[in-house]
């Protein structure tokens, strides 16, 4: 069995960038950072780097729905390592099939999730992607992409509530308490998006389910799943370093190609 690609993997969101360092196609390092702190997220890559650079399949890849904040990232890294970085997408496209609208645009991290997941259990999924947007996306049992439904995240909903009332505070989200009732103004805020997003994903799951005709498995990732997913009896498994698995599983896919090539090539 061939090894996993030695990979340093960079997911740039819209809050947050998030890297993680693979060995041998294993996950080994893992590490989050604010937009605003760019240097020390540079500085971690290159430590990770010098860890793999000397081994097989070694490579830096990054995927992105922030293109500034990407840009200025890969000019960074390829200033102090003078490699080449590469983008998924432009570079090494993502291994899931589609079946989407002919001009939709779909968030590279939605089909990276969706890839990561297939490529694991070989059966229809859904994934819970909950960041700054919550998405629900569903795959089919050949591995196609169908799209799903995207709302608001936790933080965007509270941040809406304070900057367009002048009573209600600016939060940060929580997981309520447990009683049923939200018996402060910030108790009350937190209650209301807690379960708006837990009653939208199931809302969503089972109209996936009626059209599909089963249930499929349903996989929770994103910043806020384990506060908001933790207890709930639907969601069958919390994977928080989905993206980047995905970023691992397009990587693998493109460097075989490539090995093949060289194959019939000698």
């Amino acid at each position: 069995m061939n090894a996993g690609p030695n990979l340093i993997a960079i997911n740039v969101g819209n809050s947050r960038v998030q890297i993680g360092a693979f060995a041998d196609g294993e996950l080994t390092h893992t590490e989050r950072f604010e937009h605003r702190d760019l240097a020390s997220a540079v500085q971690r890559i290159i430590a990770w780097w010098r860890e793999i650079e000397s081994r097989p399949l070694a490579a830096i890849v990054v995927a992105s729905v922030n293109g500034v904040t990407a840009d200025r990232l890969v000019s960074a890294v390829s200033d102090q390592l003078s490699v080449e970085v590469f983008r998924v997408g432009d570079d090494l496209p993502i291994p899931i099939g589609t079946q989407l609208d002919p001009e939709t645009i779909t968030g590279v991290d939605r089909l990276l999730n969706a890839a990561a997941v297939f490529d694991t259990l070989r059966q229809a999924c859904i994934i819970v992607d909950a960041g700054t947007a919550v998405t629900v996306d569903f795959v089919d049992g050949e591995g196609t992409f169908h799209g799903g439904a995207i709302a608001p995240g936790a933080r965007m909903q509270l941040q809406a509530m304070h900057d367009h009332t002048e009573a209600l505070p600016d939060l940060i989200f929580a997981e309520p308490d447990a009683d049923a009732f939200g018996r402060s103004t910030a108790q009350a805020m937190l209650r209301g998006v807690y379960h708006g997003i837990r009653g939208m994903v199931w809302k969503m799951v089972e109209r996936y389910a009626e059209a599909y005709g089963a249930y499929p498995t349903i996989i929770a990732t994103g910043g806020d799943a384990e506060a908001l997913f933790h207890a709930d009896e639907l969601i069958d498994r919390i994977v928080p370093d989905l993206t980047l698995r995905g970023i691992m599983v397009t990587a693998k896919a493109a460097l075989a190609g490539r090995t093949d090539e060289d194959a019939k090539k000698n």
